[in-house]
């Protein structure tokens, strides 16, 4: 400030403004004159610094302009310029948000509903239009067409032509002269949100409960949204905004009005409309007028804005935000622009209303024109008898006068007061321009209001950021690293796993509805899979809606991952065919205890079974209905540790295929129905005696992986051909081949060796299947092998083969002999296994439909288990009335015993603790070049006499 009377002022507000902060103090109109007309122009100079330094403190103030500078606003039919209707050419403008300061000021800018709603009207009433509504009928010719009525006839049409034009402008100002920024014009508007509405109908056609329900929220809300934008309508619940239940309520147009209802409510919008109909049509009436009705109104609706927006207790809470109190200049005000009209309305408004406003006005007056102001509430503001004081004591005394006098100066019998008007008379002397150094400029202490911290867009923006990044986190966490079918359905029991080029491989076990079908690339998903999970997922809804409490749950582990080759996934949906066919039925009989199935996905040939094996012991602790595991049918290096955990988390395993020998050596917890591998070369080892004779020379081909199987088959086949005194090539009887990176069989050296003159003419194969047609490839193509009778023996994985357990690939001088896990055909006839395949699988159910033996093993390892959970394991147990624990069930399975199962009669009985068992089922078969095969032997399970083999065809290509 360059004054000593700027000085002060400013250091006067900004005290103002500093009890602002913590209170509610009222707020003066600040008439600054000069004691003599000279310095006129000094005080509209210091009015003009006072603005500037407002500016650099982020207060939000604005500039009343001249009417002629406004340029905007109803143009009356008789050119009328009065000081009261140029006074609401005034308010009119300050209905600008951007006129009221940047965005940096505040954390937004200020918002006037209600001044525009007024604005709206008078614009409505002053159009074209209207015109011949407001005017008399000829024959009337009435004195003072401004004050003229129409009759009720005439007034019905021109309520009707005002809401017209309302509707028409959507109840906003004709022509606004600061609006809010469009970022879309209303053609893009509409297009943006026709677009929208296709999009959200296309996703209702989901039928996912989570988005269907977001879905159609959004959709209702868009459709609003385009109703809402719909020209020549009024705006959606118009009765309902903030502005129109203060234009229905407040005393100031009530009090006149005629009587109507004044009420709004939601479910009565037609009674609601009316309402703020008429209470529109009385309004435009008395805006028409001459009097002060429209500048009062103008005025009580600015008034009524700011408060609002520095409303404390708002949900925004930006009354504890805006610190600093609106305020307005006025710069030399006079009776020609309508600034002391102005003044004067503000002032008997505020004395009309019993609330507290936030504007605090500032303007500066000719000395001339102090007389029209003569009437302020502050007695003896002269300096003639306090030269000696300074003016800042006077001001801030002449402030305690006023706000004290502010209760009697409101009275009715002041009529010739302005109670809200302080006037300060400014000396010349202190109107002279200082040194510069002498400058001055106070500023209220800032003070960082907590709800600005706590709730602002700051805080905002932070929040989000943490929210995003915790939610980043907990994607990663529940999303990133575990499997969803959707987007609520996240299963903590099971983990994702890239297995390259983008694929991804869910390990764990499904619960609460997920299902492993349709967690890898489409064109790779496991067949059959689908549909399996959704009939067992069927079932399990029954049981628990209908046995809540007398159920048993059990899970299959198994490969269910598609690969490459579609291998794994022909075991695993075999097998999983199994275990559903025994749950249907056993769900079907009468019996008061039911079962309960989940599976498990162990990987593509169960490469990740560790892994597993922990969600499955991790779920087993939140449900004391597992009482076991079914599956786990492949031999790996990690199936030690596969098992290990299981008995650590109190669950037996019944395995259908896996012919581990020292699995059961090691565990209680442990049973298998498939033949072991130690036992398997033993059997094999008969059809060796008949080759021995003639063939000599004998090697092991064995794959060089972390296969566990492989291992085993050639560990006892290498142990079997020693007994039968064969002669062993390679190191130590041993060839190995690999598998290296991306499934490419390393298998020729091998051959070449195998292929050699005087190689060996029987080669016991120790490796998987879908390695045999390697095999069968490089000895047809090998020179020395091509034309050399050869006997190929194999343990039980040939079952999975296909076409190559009839002989397809093999070359004309080869034949195999291979073990098979069951043998079917003995025990078809004293089985209601193939009736219930038929049933429930909707298939042609014949021994031969099942002769890899996957689906008759699981099925027949599921009932053992089930057995041992609710009857106690002997079958004949008619008391179990509810389920058995899972520790109760590990017992029992010592005593299992039961008979005609798709495999034959299933005895536990006759195992050892840790120790082998007797009564497998098994079969060997030969198999010629491209010839049928024969069965050389086999007997069902249960079955503990030897093996008579028949005799086997020593010149397989002849």
């Amino acid at each position: 400030m360059s004054t000593l009377a700027g000085i002060d002022v400013q250091q006067q507000l900004e005290t103002l403004i500093q009890s602002f902060q913590t209170g509610d103090p009222p707020m003066p109109v600040v008439v600054l004159h000069a004691e003599d007309a000279a310095a006129d122009n000094r005080v509209t100079a210091l009015v003009d610094e006072l603005r500037e330094g407002q500016r650099h403190h982020g207060t939000r103030y604005a500039v009343a302009l001249d009417a002629s500078a406004v340029g905007s606003g109803p143009a009356r039919p008789d050119g009328g310029g009065s000081p009261t209707e140029r006074a609401v050419h005034l308010v009119r403008h300050l209905g600008d948000p951007r006129g009221w300061g940047e965005r940096s000021a505040s954390y937004r800018r200020y918002s006037f509903p209600r001044l525009n709603l007024v604005r709206a009207i008078h614009d409505a009433v002053e159009a074209p239009e209207m015109r011949a509504h407001w005017s008399p009928e000829p024959a009337d010719d009435p004195s003072d067409t401004l004050n003229w009525r129409p009759g009720p006839v005439a007034r019905a049409g021109a309520q009707q032509q005002l809401l017209r034009l309302l509707a028409k402008q959507h109840w906003r100002p004709r022509r606004s002269s600061g609006g809010r920024y469009q970022l879309l014009s209303p053609a893009m508007q509409q297009i943006v949100l026709t677009g929208l509405l296709g999009g959200l109908t296309a996703l209702l056609s989901r039928a996912e409960w989570y988005v269907f329900i977001p879905a159609s929220v959004a959709l209702v809300v868009v459709l609003l949204a385009m109703l809402n934008q719909v020209p020549g309508r009024a705006p959606l619940l118009l009765w309902l905004r903030r502005e129109s239940r203060w234009f229905l309520t407040t005393t100031f147009l009530r009090a006149g009005m005629r009587q109507q209802p004044t009420d709004v409510r939601l479910l009565h919008p037609v009674r609601s409309w009316r309402t703020i109909a008429a209470r529109a049509f009385d309004v435009a009436e008395e805006l028409r007028g001459s009097g002060e009705f429209p500048l009062r109104l103008y005025v009580l609706a600015l008034l009524e804005d700011l408060r609002d927006n520095h409303r404390r207790w708002s949900w925004d809470l930006r009354g504890f935000k805006r610190n600093r109190p609106p305020m307005l200049f006025l710069q030399g005000i006079g009776n020609e622009n309508g600034g002391i009209e102005l003044i004067k309305a503000v002032s008997d408004v505020r004395s009309r209303r019993s609330e507290i406003d936030p504007l605090l006005i500032v303007a500066s007056v000719d000395a001339a024109d102090v007389p029209r102001l003569e009437h302020s509430i502050v007695r003896h503001t002269g300096s003639d008898r306090e030269d000696s004081q300074r003016l800042r004591r006077r001001l801030s005394r002449w402030y305690v006068e006023w706000a004290g006098n502010l209760r009697s100066g409101q009275s009715p019998s002041q009529e010739q007061t302005l109670p809200w008007v302080l006037k300060i008379p400014l000396p010349a002397r202190d109107l002279s321009e200082l040194r510069e150094h002498e400058w001055r400029c106070m500023k209220a202490r800032p003070r960082l209001p907590v709800a600005r911290a706590l709730w602002s867009v700051y805080s905002l923006t932070a929040l989000m950021a943490l929210l995003g990044a915790t939610g980043t986190t907990w994607y990663d966490d529940r999303y990133g690293d575990h499997c969803s079918n959707g987007l609520l359905s996240v299963n903590q029991y099971t983990t994702r796993k890239e297995k390259g080029a983008g694929e991804i491989e869910c390990i764990g076990i499904a619960t609460n509805g997920f299902r492993f079908s349709g967690q890898g690339p489409k064109n790779k998903d496991t067949p059959g899979l689908k549909q399996l999970e959704k009939d067992i997922g069927a079932a399990n809804a029954e049981v628990l809606k209908n046995h809540r409490d007398h159920y048993v749950t059990i899970v299959y582990a198994g490969p269910l991952s598609p690969d490459d080759k579609g291998t794994s996934p022909v075991k695993g949906v075999e097998e999983l065919k199994g275990v559903y066919l025994a749950q249907r039925v056993i769900n079907s009989v009468g019996t008061p205890v039911k079962l309960r199935v989940l599976a498990a996905n162990g990987g593509v040939d169960l490469q990740d079974q560790l892994d597993m094996a922990g969600h499955i012991a991790d779920y087993a602790d939140t449900d004391r209905t597992v009482v076991g595991v079914v599956g786990l049918g492949r031999d790996l290096d990690s199936s030690d540790a596969v098992v290990a955990k299981l008995r650590d988390a109190g669950l037996p395993v019944v395995s259908g295929t896996n012919s581990a020998t020292y699995l059961p050596e090691r565990y209680m917890n442990w049973f298998s129905l498939a033949a072991t591998d130690k036992w398997q070369a033993e059997q094999l080892g008969r059809i060796a005696d008949q080759l021995v004779d003639t063939r000599k020379e004998a090697v092991v081909l064995v794959r060089d992986t972390n296969d566990k199987y492989t291992k085993e088959q050639a560990k006892y086949g290498l142990e079997m051909l020693k007994k039968k005194d064969f002669q062993l090539a390679g190191q130590g009887g041993l060839l190995k081949y690999d598998l290296p990176k991306r499934d490419v069989l390393r298998m020729a050296d091998s051959v070449d060796e195998i292929c050699v003159k005087g190689g060996p003419s029987v080669i016991y194969f120790a490796g998987r299947v879908e390695d045999l047609w390697r095999l069968a490839e490089l000895l047809n193509s090998t020179s020395n092998c091509s034309e050399r009778d050869m006997a190929i023996l194999t343990g039980d994985d040939l079952s999975k083969g296909g076409n190559m357990e009839h002989g397809h690939g093999l070359a004309s001088n080869v034949t195999l002999y291979t073990v098979g896990l069951t043998a079917l055909d003995e025990s078809k006839d004293s089985t209601q296994f193939y009736a219930a395949a038929k049933k429930y699988l909707k298939i042609d159910a014949t021994p031969d439909s099942f002769a890899s033996g996957q689906t008759p093993l699981s099925h027949d390892a599921t009932k053992a288990l089930f057995e041992a959970a609710s009857n106690g394991g002997t079958g004949s147990d008619a008391s179990g009335e509810k389920p058995q624990t899972r520790a109760a069930t590990a017992a029992n399975l010592w005593q299992l015993k039961i008979a005609n199962q798709a495999t034959g009669n299933i005895d536990f009985t006759t195992a050892e603790p840790f120790g082998g068992r007797t009564g497998h089922s098994i079969r060997l078969t030969e198999i010629p070049d491209a010839g049928k095969a024969r069965r050389l032997c086999q007997r069902p399970a249960g079955v503990t006499d030897d093996l008579h083999c028949k005799k086997v065809d020593l010149s397989p290509g002849k």
